[in-house]
């Protein structure tokens, strides 16, 4: 496939991988750079709550990828109980002939199962697996896992150490963006113990963002916060991991894909990150390299989002926790998806209430957001509105510039 080939030719630039929970997020990730997208079915991946891909889907979403030279993983990364593994000869089956171009497994039962039984498809060892060391990357190079996705708890230094002491054939997958996890690479009790839902099986009930107190033995009812001092003493609630200003240091270190969180995002939130991470990319690895637009670090601030951190990237960090309860940084809302331009009117499919008269910003695929005000905002059967304001209805205004369908209308919360 061409942008296969394009990685390999080029190998110092990175894979851009992104997440897709359902088919309008895929979508976005095609459309907005994405050289690989990774996906969930029904059954073994590790974002129950997402809509995810029964098998008719993901082999449609493949061809629909594979015809834009856009590669496909599907996730299998939940530790299955013995029942799961009697089921799961069929479901690795199935998904070989949606030819997805490599399964994300963590548990070893189901990557030896993955060699045994489909011994074409790729497997690449997902982050629940824990790879923190060069021993445990060839131990699953050995079982014939190709690609490794390393823990977040490792800097760039004991990456690049990894990568030397690695097979070159074995490609080397980390984080740079979302939603971080304060057990170790996700192996987490905690939301099952209070809530029943297992974090190991795909249905975190995040837990760990939740407001906590102490009490005192013999003062019930009485509690104590958990406050905050010179050093630090917050123990949950991380900050989102943002690596895009160091994409160049990850692949100086050996990097061979760096993958954005968010299989549980929205598709609004999949187009900015990729659209950032590809912009970036492509001005970094440009011949001659060229500057990074500020623009496209603000994009990521566009999008909804814990305050940023760069986690472990150069050793222990103190700045990884979050001072407030479960909340996220919003500054704008989705309020239109376009659908189609036509004669210098926008037609868009509504998402949240605008009026005519608002300032609103139009995200498009690798290039600076465009900024107008709605005139003529019209319904759609062509009447004059004052304000669109009925859930997914049909309306159009005016815009003299070239827009695609499939482009993100936006508008700035209001205080």
């Amino acid at each position: 496939m061409q942008r296969q080939r394009q990685q390999q030719m080029a190998k110092a630039k990175p894979e851009l991988l992104a997440p897709a929970g359902d088919a309008e997020c895929f979508a976005a990730a095609l459309q907005f750079g994405a050289d690989a997208v990774y996906v969930g079915a029904k059954e073994y991946g590790m974002r129950a709550a997402a809509k995810n891909f029964d098998f008719d889907a993901l082999q449609k979403a493949v061809q629909t990828a594979h015809a834009q030279g856009v590669l496909v993983y599907l996730t299998a990364n939940v530790l299955p109980r013995n029942a799961e593994m009697d089921a799961f000869p069929e479901f690795i089956k199935h998904v070989e002939s949606c030819g997805v171009d490599a399964v994300i497994a963590a548990d070893l039962g189901v990557i030896t199962q993955i060699r045994a039984l489909a011994p074409k498809l790729t497997v690449h060892a997902s982050t629940q697996t824990g790879v923190v060391n060069y021993q445990t990357a060839n131990a699953l190079y050995a079982l014939g896992v190709k690609r490794v996705v390393l823990a977040r708890e490792l800097s760039i230094a004991e990456i690049a150490e990894l990568r030397a002491k690695t097979p070159s054939d074995l490609e080397i997958e980390v984080f740079v963006h979302g939603a971080m996890c304060m057990s170790v690479s996700g192996r987490c009790l905690l939301s099952e113990y209070l809530t029943g839902r297992d974090a190991n099986r795909g249905a975190c009930a995040q837990s760990c963002r939740w407001k906590y107190a102490l009490m005192e033995e013999k003062r019930p009812g009485q509690y104590f916060p958990v406050d905050e001092d010179s050093d630090g003493s917050y123990i949950l609630n991380a900050k989102d991991l943002c690596l895009l200003p160091y994409l160049k240091e990850l692949a100086d270190a050996g990097v061979d894909s760096v993958k954005i969180e968010g299989r549980a995002k929205a598709a609004y939130y999949v187009a900015g990150v990729t659209n950032a991470y590809r912009m970036a990319l492509d001005c970094l690895f440009d011949t001659p390299p060229r500057p990074v637009p500020d623009w496209v670090m603000q994009e990521l601030n566009n999008v909804s989002h814990r305050p940023y951190t760069v986690g472990f990237a150069f050793g222990q960090r103190k700045d990884l926790i979050w001072q407030e309860e479960n909340g996220y940084i919003r500054d704008y809302e989705v309020v239109g998806i376009v659908q189609k331009q036509e004669d210098s009117r926008l037609y868009v499919s509504q998402r949240n209430r605008f009026f005519a008269g608002d300032e609103v910003e139009l995200l498009m695929p690798q290039q600076k957001p465009l900024t107008l005000t709605v005139t003529d905002l019209q319904n759609g059967e062509g009447e004059p509105i004052e304000a669109a304001n009925h859930a997914v209805m049909d309306c159009s205004f005016l815009c003299k510039q070239e827009v695609p369908a499939g482009a993100f209308v936006r508008k700035r919360v209001m205080e």
